[in-house]
């Protein structure tokens, strides 16, 4: 995380057993509370899956007191999404809740569960399938350049007058540090790029962390078909969820983004709840 390290105070906990890490809380400072790490789109309190209930219950105890003691006042902390430890999370969350936490919050967070069928809408297959014969081509590309520079960034500047939340530099740091883990995937029609699809690889588990598309590449619903593609390909090498990250925006009176939450459940998405919690210390 050190890439954005000038950006948030840092505070992240590494919990021991017997000098061996058995859990770790990725956090940054804010006046006198600890916030689950604002620059992690999930954060949470991350268990060695081989707990016990009783075990993960000594980790809330120690992180908590060990907080008291430092001074903080406040926790607030982020429940990691089921599909990442599966019955481990609810036991962290069962434990946190053992001391009066109020659920401030939550996030939705959109997922296909390749354990069960695909559910993707018919008329996205049928799109989908007619534009099969339309000559894409689909490159899994070593560098972001294209992607960022001619996709992404005007995107996000024309329709949210916003940027993304890595540069290309810190991109691309992170593929030279994670190279098999964050891969890019760019769609072209006759030569021209249309869209991309940024891809952390967490082995079982694969997230897009950023999809975008030209206007020229909307007309051909060309992030669609790319979606649509990655999606077969992952369910083919084994993976067990397609994390589609999270829908919340606070520009929208729900606090999400209603057209794109459509969109992901249209793509065969499940809908998660990640709770955010607040405990007091004092």
């Amino acid at each position: 995380m050190d890439y954005h390290s000038d950006r948030f105070d840092d505070f992240s906990l590494i919990v021991r057993k017997d000098n061996e890490i058995v859990a770790v809380l990725p956090a940054n400072k804010s006046t006198d509370e600890l916030i689950s790490h604002q620059g992690l789109t999930y954060g949470g309190l991350i268990t060695r899956k081989n707990l016990d209930v009783e075990s993960i219950k000594a980790v809330v105890d120690a992180v908590l007191t060990f907080l008291k003691d430092v001074g903080f006042k406040f926790l607030e902390i982020r429940e990691l999404p089921t599909f990442y430890q599966c019955d481990l999370s609810h036991y962290v969350f069962t434990a946190l809740m053992d001391y009066t936490a109020n659920i401030i919050g939550a996030n939705k967070v959109l997922a296909i569960d390749y354990n069960k069928p695909l559910s993707i809408h018919k008329t996205k297959l049928k799109h989908y399938r007619k534009n099969k014969d339309k000559g894409f081509e689909i490159k899994e590309e070593d560098n972001f350049d294209e992607f960022w520079n001619q996709v992404l960034v005007p995107r996000l500047k024309d329709r949210h007058n916003t940027k993304p939340v890595h540069t290309l530099q810190e991109i691309s740091l992170l593929k030279s540090r994670y190279s098999n883990h964050i891969k890019q995937f760019n769609i072209y029609l006759k030569g021209e790029i249309l869209a991309g699809i940024t891809i952390f690889d967490k082995g079982h588990i694969v997230k897009s962390q950023y999809g975008a598309t030209t206007a020229s590449g909307e007309k051909e619903r060309a992030l669609e078909y790319l979606f649509i593609n990655l999606i077969y390909k992952f369910k083919a090498e084994g993976k067990s969820y397609f994390s589609m990250g999270t829908v919340m925006d606070k520009s929208y009176p729900e606090g999400y983004n209603i057209g794109l939450l459509r969109q992901k459940i249209e793509l065969g998405c499940n809908e998660y709840k990640q709770n955010i919690l607040r405990i007091s210390l004092v």
